[in-house]
């Protein structure tokens, strides 16, 4: 019982820390949703691996009622998870996610076909996911990774990386590790893929002009 009372404090004090808003434990204890849906998974989860699973679905959907965050009982959550806002969240049956993690409304841990076994996203310790972002498939997303906001994630990303665009792009990142993941703005992130692009369309505006000069020249 006192290790459980620890875990929940080590929750509540996790939101404090990474949101501006949280003036006090007992306001995140009482009206964040996301606290909310911890607990309740964590009882959903107990009855499906104690095979309960008709109980466990029947939790796990009055979670997602009350809440508006959809986990799968069967899905493994570390500790202090923190669950921004989280309406829309979709978490699968086999799921993993480490310690320290952070994720955002309208976030999918999904699987992308009909599979057995296992068929959704690992993720590791202090892991960012930004508003909107699907990690689909079963592979794994190494520490202190940030996935920005919109990204779609299909392929492993390696520790210490950041993961952009629609299918997402890996960049390391200085190859600084990233203790907190509330640290990172997810919005102001460079796009691999558009850079070149930009890049690209300059390299042909530079062409057309020396072969506009060459013309004149030449006339």
């Amino acid at each position: 019982m006192a290790k459980r009372v620890t875990r929940l404090g080590g929750l509540l004090a996790a939101y404090q820390r990474r949101d501006p808003a949280a003036r006090s434990k007992l306001e995140v204890f009482l009206l964040y949703p996301g606290v909310h849906a911890i607990i309740y998974h964590r009882i959903a989860n107990w009855l499906y691996r104690h095979r309960w699973r008709f109980l466990a679905r029947c939790v796990s959907q009055w979670n997602r009622f009350w809440t508006g965050i959809e986990i799968h009982p069967g899905a493994s959550i570390g500790h202090r998870l923190v669950i921004d806002h989280g309406m829309g969240i979709v978490i699968g049956e086999t799921a993993e996610i480490g310690d320290d993690c952070l994720l955002y409304q309208g976030v999918t841990l999904g699987g992308t076909g009909k599979d057995q076994g296992k068929r959704h996203p690992t993720l590791g310790n202090n892991v960012l996911v930004g508003s909107g972002a699907k990690v689909l498939g079963p592979f794994k997303v190494g520490d202190n990774v940030r996935i920005a906001a919109g990204a779609v994630v299909l392929e492993e990303v390696p520790p210490n990386a950041t993961a952009v665009g629609v299918p997402a792009q890996v960049v390391r990142v200085d190859g600084k590790p990233i203790y907190y993941a509330d640290d990172v703005d997810q919005i102001h992130i460079k796009n691999p893929l558009l850079e070149e692009l930009n890049l690209l369309s300059q390299r042909m505006e530079e062409l057309e002009k020396k072969l506009n000069e060459t013309k004149e020249r030449s006339a």
